[in-house]
């Protein structure tokens, strides 16, 4: 009894590691769904319903990012609603920024629509796209401009979008490949994490609906405790994430997120190889 007692305890501790996991790598441009799969295998854990793991968990990150940018959030509606109902002036910019935000979102829904069931999550090709993720951020760190634009325009919006769409491969970082498609454009990394993560929340509300009802269809399936936990561990460590990605990071800096992904990547690519 004792024995079963202690197994429980550290199955319970495996899923409070990969909320954490989560958590940090969804708000910082590492790949969440990438570790995950990494750390699945490095644990000895069956996540059979990876998929529904992390729609979970992102609904943890999904909360902490709407508590975050709460202010901004009711600000836009706010805006958005004031404009259509009285076709006040002074809200036609967040009403534009909203139409922004949801052109963005488009490829990303279209493309997670359509390949969300046959995209593989091994190891091998989380491997590699971690490493092309990491080439990526090397690429607009080394290209970096100090000649920012102030604004995202409708063709940013769209380009932005178009790279996020890259997001739904695991281990292609979304907030990652949205940061990069943003910078690519010369626009400021504050504005370009702003409407990365404004897009995320947009693209969590499907995600978030479809991740409970296929939990609740899979009754048998999936351990609930475990899960419950991970999704706490991963809304406190996405706001404790966040609040360091807005107080510290720099495009001047990205280079160790680059190395970073490098180094995972290749020691995925290990992995797989070891393992097969």
């Amino acid at each position: 009894m004792c024995g079963d007692n202690m197994d429980r305890l550290i199955e319970i501790l495996k899923f409070i590691i990969l909320g954490i996991i989560q958590g940090i790598t969804e708000i910082f441009p590492v790949s969440s769904s990438g570790h995950l799969t990494i750390f699945s295998h490095f644990l000895g854990m069956d996540l059979s319903n990876l998929t529904i793991f992390l729609m979970i968990t992102n609904t943890g990150s999904f909360l902490a990012l709407f508590f975050y940018f709460r202010r901004d959030i009711l600000d836009l509606i706010t805006g958005t609603w004031k404009y259509v109902t009285k076709r006040d002036a002074l809200f036609k910019e967040d009403f534009q920024y909203v139409l922004k935000l949801l052109i963005a979102v488009v490829p990303i829904g279209i493309v997670g629509f359509f390949v969300k069931d046959i995209l593989p999550d091994d190891l091998l090709t989380v491997g590699f796209s971690l490493i092309l993720t990491g080439a990526l951020l090397f690429y607009v760190f080394y290209t970096r401009n100090a000649n920012w634009q102030r604004n995202i325009t409708w063709k940013n919006a769209l380009i932005i979008g178009t790279f996020q769409a890259f997001g739904v491969i695991p281990g292609i970082s979304r907030s990652g490949i949205t940061m990069i498609g943003g910078l690519t454009q010369k626009i400021e990394l504050k504005k370009v994490l702003k409407f990365s993560f404004l897009s995320y929340i947009i693209v969590s509300v499907p995600v978030m609906i479809l991740g409970f009802y296929e939990a609740y269809h899979a009754v048998e399936a999936i351990d609930y405790l475990g899960y419950t936990l991970a999704f706490i561990m991963s809304f406190i460590f996405s706001l404790i994430s966040v609040r360091l990605l807005y107080r510290y990071v720099r495009v001047r800096n990205l280079n160790y997120f680059s190395i970073y992904c490098f180094i995972a990547g290749i020691a995925s690519v290990i992995l797989s190889i070891w393992i097969f």
